[in-house]
């Protein structure tokens, strides 16, 4: 069925009085968007902070009356800022009737990175049946190979000798770089990851990729054993990136390798003097603005 959206443009200080004026006249949802092409790409742990001009923007059902949710909304508003002078408008328009989920799946392509690496939606055909092609669904998780970032880590993995090789994707999300190195050739992955759900997507799309079970463990942090790998990739941010860095080297065995990724160009010379504690540097990679950084571990002396 088609929907109705009505939006109001405002302040971040007045976003959350909007939100609840439009779910009191009904709407079955709330989302904020940027207004002004400002990202806002890292911010800090339980923080939720919003844009300097937000559009709040509320989703009701057809049925509703447009008109008299119009005047509705208009008078609560003028109830909710008695001396704010002059307020914004509320605008409304049609949202056309679409199978959403078939609307994403639909622009949701195969996608190749480096030489021999395809990752494939899992509703579609893999165009080269001979190349290593991971067959994917997100779900609830982040990495399709659609960002920058991730595609930054297919494209390095690709390149590298995996055969044999214990790999550690710290913060795994949907799987897909672990389940990439496992098809690339690696022996074994462990998986980390902060939320349930990137833990489950990754156990899907390993089923998916007809892998066993055995050849992938996920572990929330606390719970991961506290091996060390061949190879480790973390695609996570540059904040998370800095303070697990001990860590992070601690899981890599002399000559092993790391991988870094899901920073801004300008935080890469932070990163790199963290890292060059423990490793031997590569030149970065960029992509859109994005970087990708990647090192050995030194021998230990």
């Amino acid at each position: 069925m088609p929907w109705l959206q009505i939006k109001v443009a405002t302040s971040p200080e007045q976003a959350e009085t909007y939100e609840d004026l439009l779910l009191a006249a009904g709407c079955a949802a709330v989302t904020y968007q940027d207004a002004a092409d400002q990202p806002i790409f890292e911010p800090d742990l339980g923080t939720t902070p919003l844009w300097s001009h937000t559009i709040v923007t509320g989703l009701f059902a057809a049925e509703h009356d447009l008109r008299e949710t119009l005047q509705l909304l208009a008078k609560a508003q003028k109830d909710a800022f008695t001396n704010a002078g002059t307020l914004p408008e509320f605008k409304a328009e049609i949202l056309e009737d679409k199978d959403w989920e078939r609307e994403w799946m639909d622009h949701y392509h195969p996608m190749q990175f480096g030489q021999r690496l395809w990752v494939c939606p899992s509703w579609r055909e893999a165009p080269e049946p001979d190349a290593v092609n991971l067959m994917l669904d997100p779900g609830l998780a982040f990495g399709t190979g659609t960002h920058p970032t991730t595609a930054l880590c297919l494209e390095w993995l690709d390149g590298q000798e995996l055969n044999g090789a214990q790999v550690i994707d710290y913060g795994c999300g949907s799987g897909i770089l672990g389940i990439a190195a496992l098809l690339l050739g690696a022996r074994h992955v462990l998986a980390v990851d902060i939320d349930p759900q990137a833990l489950t997507a990754t156990a899907d799309n390993l089923a998916r990729n007809q892998l066993p079970t055995e050849r992938l463990n996920a572990y929330l942090p606390l719970n991961a054993p506290k091996l060390q790998a061949d190879v480790l990739v973390a695609n996570i941010l540059a904040g998370p990136l800095c303070e697990l860095a001990p860590t992070l080297a601690e899981r890599v065995c002399p000559g092993g390798r790391i991988l870094l990724s899901g920073l801004l160009s300008q935080q890469a010379d932070e990163l790199i003097s963290t890292y060059s504690q423990w490793f031997e540097m590569d030149a970065p990679g960029e992509r859109e603005g994005w970087i990708r950084l990647s090192g050995t571990r030194k021998q230990e002396s």
